[in-house]
């Protein structure tokens, strides 16, 4: 029998960005030009990175709701160290680290308290939102060391380094998850927390990890959005990036139940959801149909979620019942034949 040639569960999407590549094309000429191109870019960049982010922590099942509010509170930390005097580059290393440290408090309590994620998170949202304003009294802050905009407006080579620093962490990302054991161990808290803990797994550190590695990528998110600015807002990251985070994440192929997903696929949800969100803008779609079109697409992702899902296990039943000696193997089972008697046996 033929094996059925498989495909890369990134291929569809693929597909469908170039289909709304080219609805958009054809709507607008605006959408086709270079500065445009440039834009969509740089604002793909910071859903990127959420969307990296929140793929991980929904590989374990879990999720991530403070990611928005993480931006700003990152932004707010590189801007308010600067003003203090110190170099650009140690306050940035300072915003990632208070990132990731929301990461790791909502991952701790989210273990060793048995909290539900979605309340841990949202919680974390609320109090990330409040620290800047707290900070600064609603007030911006100007950055003003110019080698921080290298960040948001820098380049290599012609490409935005927004774009450059996605692709960096792309690579080293896609290979933690794919050819480390702590991968591996991803994976399998996602697919049955259970057994990965009988089976020796830390999964305490593992859920820490993920929201860390989740935490980090809204630090760069927030980098980004404040050197492109050269101005700290403490309300950065309040609009729809939290829903863009999950949406890219979803429909680039991450099950919302855990353990399936790939980061190239949820760099190509943003890639999609950047797309429709900037061709919405240049086609003249007021924005409060954005948050609409979006909540669309994260239920169309959740519902091929669903089904994909009822499909692997009906498969693996079926794969079963068809294995040889299982229960729907179809040959009887055989009988012993009873034992040879003796000759002396058989003359009595």
């Amino acid at each position: 029998m033929a094996k059925r040639r498989r495909f890369p569960e990134e291929l569809g999407i693929g597909v469908v960005i170039v289909l709304v590549v080219a609805i958009f094309s054809l709507l607008s000429p605006t959408f086709r030009t270079v500065d445009n191109a440039n834009l969509l870019l740089l604002n793909g960049a910071v859903i990127a990175f959420l969307a990296m982010g929140q793929a991980f922590v929904l590989l374990t099942g879990g999720i991530d709701l403070s990611t928005g509010s993480n931006i700003a509170l990152t932004g707010m930390i590189a801007a308010l160290a600067m003003r203090s005097g110190l170099p650009w580059w140690v306050a940035s290393l300072a915003a990632l680290a208070t990132g990731a440290l929301v990461g790791v408090i909502n991952g701790a309590l989210i273990h060793y308290l048995k909290l539900p994620p979605f309340i841990v998170t949202f919680a974390a949202f609320g109090v990330a939102a409040s620290i800047p304003l707290i900070l600064t009294g609603a007030s911006s802050v100007n950055v003003t060391d110019p080698m921080f905009a290298v960040i948001g407006r820098g380049s290599l080579f012609g490409v935005p380094m927004p774009v450059v620093l996605v692709a960096v962490f792309v690579v080293i990302l896609t290979v933690l998850l794919r050819l480390t054991p702590t991968g591996v161990r991803i994976y399998a808290v996602g697919g049955n927390a259970e057994t990965a803990r009988l089976s020796g797994i830390a999964i305490g550190r593992v859920t820490m990890l993920v929201y860390a590695i989740s935490g980090f990528c809204a630090g760069m998110g927030g980098l980004i959005t404040t050197s492109r600015l050269m101005v700290g807002y403490p309300s950065a990251g309040s609009g729809n990036e939290l829903f863009y985070s999950i949406a890219a994440a979803v429909v680039g192929g991450v099950s919302l139940f855990g353990g399936i997903g790939s980061l190239p696929g949820a760099l190509l949800g943003a890639v999609l959801i950047a797309t429709v969100s900037n061709g919405m803008n240049v086609i003249g779609v007021q924005s409060y149909w954005q948050p609409l079109v979006i909540g669309l697409i994260i239920l169309g992702g959740v519902i091929i979620d669903t089904y994909r899902r009822q499909s692997s296990l009906s498969d693996l039943f079926r794969r079963t019942l068809r294995r040889p000696g299982g229960p729907g193997d179809g040959d009887p089972t055989p009988t012993p034949s009873p034992a040879p008697r003796s000759a002396a046996a058989a003359q009595s």
